[in-house]
């Protein structure tokens, strides 16, 4: 299912990448372009969470009335939904568009050969067996990562493999099944290369693999960026002043707000966790549509107060 989107945007970011020549910033454009594309998707759920919003009071009225009637408490919101033309799963698609944008855009980073580049699966078993017969460095997870990391020394055994002339003589037996580097066009190995190095960093890093602290930079940047959407996205309310502590019914959340504001927790520790094991490609998309979400949710609140006035 994720595949097919994987693939789709492969072609973007193939040809966003052809006009700049580097990944980085290739990402960053790629990041722009998809943010457009769900601005009508974030319109709708801006709109939907402000009515959400304006029922509240409604909402809790309900929740204190049938506490302890589950039955009726689940009658009377699905009713006050319909009488404001509203869906209570409302929310649950733009949920879904997340979930499908994060593996899609991972499945893309993790093998940018396969959905960016095309590479047909026979020639990057090939560039695996020479890895391995070669004892260069290899990563059963991100295994295209390392074919693009080790395209330089792999030109440089080439190389020598050519200017050896006893090589077809040794181990004969050996050879039968080693791959020869010299009918290996560059053409071809050059066909491989993507560059990855942006702002001095190498977006093929994974964080959590590399000696490097820099690794490190973009992952921190988004748990900044991350704290601060959410802070925007929901603003701690100062607590009122009650008589009666017991009704905290009345101050429940309704299920689809609650759901919203879950899911804005859920979501960049989930982020994170992915980030810290996945090269340093998939940190910077995530990054970039977090400082967009930020931009956005100011555009979107201006346009939409703009048209309630």
């Amino acid at each position: 299912m994720i595949a097919p989107f994987a693939n789709l945007f492969g072609y973007v970011l193939n040809f966003i990448y052809n006009i700049v020549n580097n990944y980085g910033l290739a990402i960053i454009i790629f990041s722009i372009l998809i943010k457009l594309l769900m601005i009508p998707i974030s319109i709708k759920q801006q709109k939907t969470m402000k009515k959400t919003t304006k029922i509240q009071n409604k909402m809790k009225e309900i929740q204190f009335k049938y506490k302890n009637d589950p039955e009726n408490l689940n009658r009377a919101t699905m009713e006050l939904y319909k009488s404001e033309n509203m869906s209570p799963f409302s929310g649950c698609f733009s949920a879904i568009v997340q979930i499908i944008l994060l593996f899609a855009v991972f499945y893309l980073v993790r093998s940018p050969l396969t959905y960016m580049k095309k590479v047909d699966s026979e020639v990057l078993n090939k560039y695996t067996k020479i890895m391995q017969q070669n004892e260069l460095s290899t990563n059963s997870a991100y295994p295209e990562i390392e074919i693009i990391k080790e395209l330089d020394n792999i030109k440089r055994l080439k190389e020598q493999q050519k200017d050896s002339s006893n090589v077809e003589n040794e181990n004969s037996e050996n050879n039968e099944e080693k791959i020869d580097l010299s009918e290996i066009s560059d053409e071809e190995i050059d066909s491989l290369y993507i560059n990855m190095e942006f702002l001095g960093l190498n977006l093929a890093q994974v964080p959590t693999n590399s000696n490097d602290w820099k690794a490190y930079i973009i992952p921190a940047l988004y748990v900044i960026v991350s704290i601060i959407s959410l802070r925007i996205s929901n603003p701690t309310k100062k607590k009122k002043n009650s008589e009666d502590d017991g009704n905290k019914s009345e101050e429940e959340f309704d299920p689809m707000a609650q759901m919203n504001k879950n899911m804005n927790l859920i979501f960049p520790i989930m982020y994170l966790a992915v980030a810290l094991i996945a090269p340093l490609g998939l940190a910077l998309y995530w990054l970039m549509n977090s400082l967009l979400m930020i931009i956005e949710k100011f555009a979107l609140n201006k346009m939409l107060k703009d048209e309630e006035e």
